[in-house]
């Protein structure tokens, strides 16, 4: 079984926008990050513990201006907090083994499929295309990518 957690190796690899997001809780400038026009089959994975979160197949176009996902691929891997930082009440999204800081989630996704939109930073994710899944370890998981 793959260990996913957050090691100082992990943090400092990372770049300063993704530091900031994913261990300040930042927020990337909508239409900016490099994910949201993305339409490859595979999954997003933590870039800090390499725990995968969200599957290409439950990616959609919700004109909000980061990638949203309508469910995440590994329910375990992500946890959701109350965020009252802007004055209201909004839900956090952060990985569960990295403590990633993701973005949120809120109830004006597709119906048809739940209802939900998390919205995502670009810069708390890393991309795995369909045909490198197996040999990075994600082999288990190709039968969800659709």
């Amino acid at each position: 079984m793959t260990r996913y957690q957050k090691t100082a190796e992990a943090l400092a690899r990372l770049s300063p926008e993704e530091y900031r997001i994913t261990q300040q809780s930042g927020t990337e400038r909508p239409f900016t990050g490099p994910l949201l026009g993305n339409k490859a089959r595979g999954i997003y994975v933590d870039v800090v513990s390499g725990e995968p979160l969200f599957a290409s197949s439950d990616k959609y176009e919700s004109g909000c201006g980061w990638p949203s996902f309508t469910r995440p691929l590994v329910t375990d891997h992500v946890v959701e907090l109350a965020d009252p930082s802007l004055g209201h009440m909004r839900t956090e999204v952060r990985s569960a083994h990295g403590d990633s800081h993701l973005g949120h989630v809120f109830e004006d996704g597709p119906a048809e499929a739940g209802g939900l939109r998390y919205c995502i930073n670009s810069a708390a994710l890393r991309f795995v295309a369909l045909e490198d899944m197996e040999a990075e370890g994600y082999g288990d998981l190709i039968n969800q990518v659709g």
